[in-house]
């Protein structure tokens, strides 16, 4: 029984340690990398170049993020004022058409289609000059709604990652 206890009582100092060692961590700010923007609890970049959706996503990847994926209507008004060009988020519809999902695996909210601009999402209106449409991008003009549009169009991106 002692050496239980003493076992016990081993296992809840190191488990106390590992709790401060944790804490502590939560304490120290947070940041993002030079060049990345705060806003909320993501750091946002905005692509210096331009290129197909999936050409997005893979330089979001590679830098440790993914394209943006916007969880309420304060993201969506901040990313309106971190961009003044059409740019692309992570939301797409490839795996089932009118299926939107984020690049995370969530689906849209009902609450963030009212982002979508008048008759959008349309993929392509069935004019096949546009093709499939599966790939979003918010607009330049107005900079708040959304479109769908071939995924190989060329437009910048925006990064989202998590501070460090």
């Amino acid at each position: 029984m002692t050496e239980e206890r003493d076992r016990l009582n081993a296992t809840l100092t190191e488990m106390s340690n590992e709790m401060s060692r944790l804490q502590s961590l939560l304490k120290k700010k947070k940041t993002c990398p030079a060049g990345w923007r705060m806003f909320s609890c993501s750091c946002y970049l905005l692509s210096a170049s331009s290129g197909s959706w999936d050409e997005g996503r893979a330089d979001c990847r590679t830098r440790g993020g993914d394209l943006v994926v916007i969880n309420n209507d304060d993201e969506q008004t901040f990313l309106s004022t971190f961009t003044n060009k059409e740019t692309w988020i992570g939301l797409n519809d490839k795996e089932t058409e009118g299926s939107w999902m984020w690049v995370d695996g969530t689906p849209l909210s009902q609450l963030l289609t009212k982002y979508w601009a008048t008759t959008q999402p349309d993929n392509g209106g069935g004019d096949p000059r546009w093709g499939e449409e599966d790939c979003v991008h918010i607009r330049t003009y107005d900079n708040v709604l959304w479109n769908d549009l071939k995924c190989s169009a060329s437009f910048q991106w925006v990064c989202e990652k998590d501070p460090i």
